[in-house]
């Protein structure tokens, strides 16, 4: 893809999320969601970022299986453009957190956004490490019940077995699609810096650092909430339940 392709898709996709967003905004809102209707909004948008992305980077490697056995210069449209729609969605959540949230309630999350969308950036720009790229995005199936759970948690449901079911999903695919993603990532790019750029390897090093830290936290936060006590809502509960990929999100 050329770079106004890529601007052009970025764009395309900061002003859908924003469409989400605002749609959100235009159903009916739990009561007990109502005192911080911001949140709401911001984490049912990542919710459909999270089950849009994760479905999608699976199917890059079904359409496109040659990527899984060369992840540096072997990919496709389709995945490129994955990339990009996830570039111009952590630039709209960067900017939706820096005007309605206070700094020291986001920062992780902002730093978190930075260190992605300069990863990616490298990617799309560069046309390289996009397979590498769409196998972080995998994180994102995890994501989907990490917001499923914040979700049921801001509409007082968390006392019900569907939220039991989510906890028990959410643990689950954390360790399958963050933790031994984030491990075979490392993995892979240690047994391939003799192929990789100095100044990619030490981008990818670092990003890499950064997200296994967040991560680690971030798991401890959920078996401290859902599994070591009660479930009853935590101060931290604001930012364990965006995630890094996080998706939390993740990446």
């Amino acid at each position: 893809m050329e770079l106004n392709s890529v601007l052009l898709t970025a764009g395309g996709s900061i002003g859908f999320f924003k469409l989400v967003n605002c749609g959100v905004s235009k159903l009916p809102i739990p009561e007990t969601a109502c005192r911080n209707a911001w949140k709401w909004r911001n984490i049912c948008t990542s919710f459909t970022h999270s089950l849009l992305t994760g479905i999608w980077a699976v199917l890059c490697f079904f359409v496109h299986p040659q990527m899984a056995e060369d992840l540096i210069g072997t990919h496709s449209v389709f995945s490129h453009t994955l990339v990009s729609v996830s570039i111009g969605y952590f630039i709209y959540d960067f900017l939706d957190m820096v005007l309605n949230q206070k700094m020291i309630q986001s920062w992780e999350l902002l730093f978190h956004h930075t260190v992605v969308i300069s990863c990616f950036g490298i990617t799309v720009l560069t046309g390289r490490y996009v397979g590498f790229a769409v196998v972080a995005l995998l994180v994102e199936i995890n994501s989907v019940f990490l917001h499923l759970r914040q979700i049921l948690r801001m509409a007082n449901l968390a006392e019900g077995d569907l939220y039991r079911i989510n906890s028990m999903v959410n643990l689950g695919t954390y360790v399958v699609f963050r933790i031994n993603t984030l491990a075979w990532m490392t993995r892979w790019l240690v047994l391939n810096r003799d192929n990789i750029p100095l100044f990619s390897y030490t981008a990818g090093s670092v990003g890499l650092a950064i997200m296994t830290a967040m991560n680690i936290v971030l798991f401890y936060r959920l078996l401290r909430s859902d599994f070591l006590k009660s479930s009853t809502p935590t101060p931290m509960d604001c930012k364990e339940s965006r995630g890094q990929g996080e998706g939390k999100k993740e990446t």
